[in-house]
């Protein structure tokens, strides 16, 4: 089957209603990362260098040698960073991605993370770069971050964030089967479910934006109010939307300098002049979305097998199982798994089957209101259409009338007159009729087909989910 697995969808048009604790408006999720000791350094026996976020902008590495610049950055980050930081976060909630050798190598920091009751999660083994791993070398990595993290902290982590991670990198972390929440992903302002084969994986996503990152990336912020202003923004949109998570990402090397952790000091200020936001871990935001928005397996029209597929849909165009046939073969994604989306593939499919095969599904529609209505012999979906109407109780000079206006609409054009019901009255149909009977052929057969098509989204969102 030709398939596209990103999902461009996500929750949709309408986001699913949080439901955060206490009715707040707004989840706050603060992130340190904790990386120094866990770096590129051939101390670690890495080839090279760190030259990744600090404050040597366009910074190279130095393969087989150790960068002592570099390196009094990152201890900077571990020494009094962490510390600055921990004394304006300690009574908050927080979540650490700390790296498995970087929080080995700092006792005193991991004590005063477990002091302030601060969830750690696991940014891997070392702060490396993935993306040309091969899938068993991230693998053994994974466990061993989990092992040295299990014995460093006390506990094994309940998320993991790889951060420079691979294409396999949330697959081979819900393969584990340990993991409340995956944050590798930038996709959404609210958590989301995938499926990875037989496990649904929690993804509780993590920022690039609204990060001091930008402090060390080019085009990024060149001051604390540049750091606090956008970081105020993002809140204001989002507590005025209602119902989001907004993630701040942290680094001890970053935002604990001091001319930057003014600007967090202000923002925190800011926050908590407002009502009904709730600061939260990334685990206890996993454990409220596991509770309350738990994942539910269901036939996806995008995993369906082609008989399946033509099973579950050949009858939204009428009588007309080719459509479906013809958009089961079309790159289908995630996406298509809601009402909208497949609506979109199926009348691709209807559009390209040519004039004759499009007159075909409109000539297999039964008249509105005629003979086989009256026999009861219409489609399931049929009835219940003209019947959301009235039609299947006209009096008999109603039923006079459209079936001579059926009678004459089908000799002038050589199909039914069809019309999506749900989107009218007995009134509006009627006056529809009239109305159409009175356009020339090309242009009525374009009404009629966009009518069918009408038709075809209805059903759809009869039949899924969204």
């Amino acid at each position: 089957m030709n398939r596209y697995p990103r999902d461009m969808s996500g929750h949709g048009p309408t986001p699913v209603n949080a439901q955060w604790p206490q009715n707040a408006r707004i989840a706050i999720q603060i992130v340190v990362n904790y990386e120094e000791g866990g770096e590129n350094n051939v101390l670690h026996g890495d080839p090279a260098s760190e030259a990744f976020l600090s404050e040597i902008v366009g910074a190279a590495p130095w393969p087989g040698q150790r960068h002592w610049n570099m390196e009094s950055i990152y201890e900077y980050g571990a020494r009094a960073g962490f510390w600055r930081l921990y004394r304006m976060l300690q009574d908050l909630p927080v979540t650490v991605f700390g790296v498995a050798t970087a929080l080995a190598r700092g006792p005193e920091q991991v004590a005063a993370m477990a002091q302030a009751d601060w969830e750690i999660a696991s940014h891997g083994l070392k702060w490396i770069d993935y993306k040309d791993a091969t899938p068993d070398a991230e693998r053994a990595d994974m466990l061993a971050a989990i092992d040295l993290h299990t014995n460093v902290v006390g506990h094994p982590p309940r998320g993991w964030y790889t951060g420079r991670c691979s294409e396999n990198t949330v697959r081979l972390a819900a393969e584990t089967g340990i993991f409340d929440y995956v944050a590798d992903s930038y996709a959404d302002d609210l958590p989301f479910w995938t499926e990875m084969g037989d496990r649904a994986q929690l993804i509780v996503p993590y920022t690039l934006d609204a990060n001091d990152m930008r402090f060390a990336t080019a085009q990024g912020f060149n001051a604390g109010d540049q750091f606090f202003t956008y970081l105020k923004d993002s809140f204001d949109v989002l507590y005025a939307e209602g119902g989001r998570m907004m993630s701040v990402g942290l680094h001890c090397r970053l935002a604990g300098r001091p001319g930057r952790a003014a600007a967090l000091q202000r923002f925190l200020e800011y926050v908590q002049s407002h009502d009904d936001v709730w600061f939260a871990t990334r685990a206890q935001i996993a454990d409220h979305w596991s509770n309350t928005h738990p994942h539910v397996r269901w036939d996806r029209p995008s995993a369906m097998d082609r008989d399946t597929f033509v099973a579950a849909y050949g009858g939204i165009f009428e009588h007309s199982p080719w459509v479906a046939d013809h958009a089961h073969r079309l790159e289908l994604g995630p996406h298509h798994d809601c009402a909208v989306g497949l609506h979109n593939a199926l009348c691709r499919a209807f559009r390209a089957g040519g004039d004759g095969r499009r007159l075909a599904v409109l000539q297999a529609h039964p008249d509105l209101a005629g003979k086989l209505a009256a026999a009861k012999r219409l489609t399931r979906d049929s009835t219940a259409e003209q019947a959301s109407a009235g039609l299947d109780a006209l009096t008999d000079g109603e039923r006079a009338t459209f079936e001579k206006m059926n009678a004459d609409y089908t000799e002038k054009f050589g199909f039914p007159f069809i019309i999506a019901v749900r989107d009218h009255t007995k009134a509006s149909i009627l006056a529809a009729f009239k109305q159409r009977l009175t356009q020339d052929r090309d242009t009525e057969l374009a009404e009629a087909c966009y009518q069918v098509e009408r038709i075809a989204l209805h059903r759809l969102k009869d039949t899924l989910p969204r």
